[in-house]
């Protein structure tokens, strides 16, 4: 189901709040070998479920996001729960407040599972370098890899064979994908969002800087770093934003212009014309039709050699 379905799911009391809180815990339970959460916060999201609930019960649901669970990266503050980047260097700090974007989430009255995996200080692109160990795709258990695998006479089997998320946001990243929440954060300096969710099959978006607020995110880049959204579909994406964007006081970089109007996406877009351009220099067969580097040779907006289907 889509975050929007069971939005509208929790809304006509197909489930409650509690029970879709027990179904993603028992998840996390059953995924503990992904590595995906660094820590798992059940007694604090528990009475934020059953808040949630009785919010629900009197006709007070405080927004869309109200009892859906969502996966915070270790890297942004989060009050009365520990945050340590994945690094020994900052084990046991329990900030005194949370970053804005995860206030913003919860004032919506989301539901913490946890905070998820990482590189240690979110300096990586595999999510396998910090000190509680890698994080795991959840692709790799999949029936499909597994048969693929045995078609290789020279591949590795037991454990080890295993696919990385990428990274730096590879926690939030298997958290989705293993279907244990329906939004998460991440971070994005240059890709870690983004490259994470292209690994696990996810919608991975980095906002324009200023868009959103970096406050209490602990950053790799301050000039570059972004907080960025993990969805299963774009919507659901789009809607996380419409939560997020806006101007934050406690970050001089927000743009001041209001978002006044959700984000909505068109539905008639047309996509089937669409061209994409390449640049020559990072054209790979598996991109091109065929795998055989077909295509029409041109220009990108900057002057580049470009392949375009």
């Amino acid at each position: 189901m889509t975050l929007q379905e069971v939005s509208v799911a929790l809304k006509q009391g197909q489930i409650t709040p509690t029970e879709l809180y027990q179904k993603c815990l028992s998840l996390i339970k059953k995924t503990k070998f992904l590595n995906a959460y660094i820590a798992v916060s059940e007694e604090v999201t528990l009475k934020q479920a059953e808040e949630s609930e009785k919010r629900y019960k009197n006709g007070q649901s405080l927004g869309d996001l109200d009892g859906i669970p969502i996966a915070v990266k270790d890297n942004f503050s989060t009050s009365g729960i520990e945050t340590t980047c994945e690094s020994n260097m900052l084990k046991g700090y329990v900030p005194p407040y949370n970053a804005t974007v995860v206030q913003k989430l919860l004032d919506q009255g989301a539901l913490l599972m946890g905070k998820s995996n990482l590189d240690e200080f979110a300096m990586g692109s595999g999510s396998t370098d910090g000190v509680l160990g890698p994080v795991k795709n959840p692709w790799s258990y999949s029936k499909q890899y597994r048969e693929k695998r045995k078609q290789n006479p020279h591949s590795e089997s037991g454990d080890s064979d295993w696919l990385i998320t990428g990274g730096s946001s590879g926690g939030s990243a298997a958290a989705m994908s293993a279907f244990t929440c329906y939004a998460a954060l991440g971070s994005d300096t240059g890709g870690s969002t983004r490259n994470p969710a292209a690994h696990c099959g996810l919608v991975g978006f980095k906002p324009s800087y200023g868009l959103v607020s970096r406050h209490g995110l602990i950053p790799l880049v301050n000039w570059m770093d972004v907080p960025g959204i993990l969805t299963r579909y774009v919507d659901d994406a789009a809607m996380v934003l419409g939560v997020l964007a806006g101007h934050d006081p406690k970050d001089s970089t927000t743009a001041h212009d209001p978002i006044n109007k959700p984000l909505v996406l068109s539905s008639l877009a047309d996509v089937s014309k669409l061209c994409i351009g390449i640049p020559k220099e990072y054209l790979v067969p598996e991109l091109s039709k065929g795998g055989t580097g077909g295509g029409e040779l041109g220009r990108d907006s900057m002057g580049r050699n470009a392949r375009y289907r």
